[in-house]
């Protein structure tokens, strides 16, 4: 079984930046890592994920902004996100599972971290 610990989530003003980590322990059969996100009244929407072949793909709301990478050795997965807009205020969730680039079948959800952009 797989767990994902969460850190990183918190206040910021429009413009500023943060970086999410999520580390992955257990047992660990997984190809995929990735970044959902659900904001207030809205669907938990795919932001980003990350192949253990270092392929990666994201949402065009984020595009240019946002960058996913990963540590192999350290089972961790992490979220660069610049530029933050009031719209990306959301709980994030880390995700593992299988698939590919175009894929994700996620098996294993985060606790999810707060962020909160203001204008």
């Amino acid at each position: 079984q797989v767990q994902l610990v969460e850190s990183g989530g918190g206040l910021v003003q429009a413009g500023e930046s943060l970086r999410l980590s999520c580390a992955a322990s257990g047992s660990i059969s997984i190809n995929v890592m990735g970044w959902y996100r659900q904001a207030p009244g809205k669907q938990r929407e795919l932001v980003a994920l990350i192949t253990s072949g270092g392929s990666t793909n994201d949402a065009d709301s984020v595009k240019g902004r946002f960058t996913i990478s990963r540590d192999n050795a350290k089972n961790t997965v992490y979220l660069q996100m610049n530029s933050l807009k009031p719209e990306d205020t959301a709980v994030y969730y880390c995700a593992a599972g299988h698939g590919s680039r175009w894929y994700f079948q996620v098996e294993v959800w985060g606790q999810g971290t707060l962020v909160t952009v203001s204008s």
